[in-house]
């Protein structure tokens, strides 16, 4: 019986520490953030440009 009771514990702290992270990147009361897309030049080790494109978000 005893182990029962704690592999159910066991099972339902490891539920619930999955389902955490998912309402991480919920935003309440129509709360959106704003997002755009930056443009950053950079210069490889033989001296040709890389583009990077990078979410920003705020």
């Amino acid at each position: 019986m005893r182990k029962i009771i704690v592999s159910a514990t066991i099972a339902l702290v490891a539920a619930i520490s999955f389902a955490a992270p998912s309402q991480a990147g919920y935003y309440s009361y129509g709360y959106e953030p704003y997002c755009f897309v930056k443009k950053v030049k950079t210069y490889d080790y033989y001296g040709n440009v890389v583009v990077k494109k990078i979410r920003v978000c705020r």
